[in-house]
């Protein structure tokens, strides 16, 4: 034993070794979260400004939305605040991830992260459908 508290060195090791493969799993969930943030930051803002059409991919894919590209537009227009939200939760929780604690600790942030980001993403493709089927309302005079 050394003189520090009664750890001996091989125990410090072990502890080291552990915090590196917390380091690991920290950088991983900032960087898939940030990414994800990002990803949908980048869509919202594409999406509202016509960037962004109808497509299988990317965006609010509703029976909907997908019915004109002013219902598209519409919707994404809508939804733009809420998935901005979104985005910045994943961001958020990515970033909560740095802290040193321990990673269960790390997991649970970022689990909270993502129910909160869905919540967000699911509420802007509520209201986004909603404001589609206005547009195609009022395009169609019914």
């Amino acid at each position: 034993m050394n003189g520090r508290r009664g750890v001996s060195t091989p125990a410090r090791l072990d502890k080291l070794a552990v915090m590196d493969d917390d380091l690991g799993a920290r950088i991983l969930l900032l960087v898939v979260m940030t990414a994800a943030g990002v990803l949908l930051i980048w869509v919202a803002h594409a999406a509202a400004s016509g960037r962004i059409k109808r497509d299988p991919i990317a965006g609010i894919r509703t029976a909907a939305t997908m019915e004109s590209d002013q219902a598209w537009l519409a919707a994404h227009v809508r939804a733009k605040p809420a998935t901005v939200r979104a985005g910045i939760a994943a961001i958020v929780s990515g970033l909560a991830a740095l802290p040193p604690l321990p990673t269960p600790v790390s997991a649970a942030v970022v689990v909270v992260g993502c129910a909160v980001m869905l919540a967000f993403a699911l509420h802007g493709a509520r209201i986004g459908s909603r404001a589609a089927r206005n547009a195609t309302h009022d395009a169609s005079g019914r």
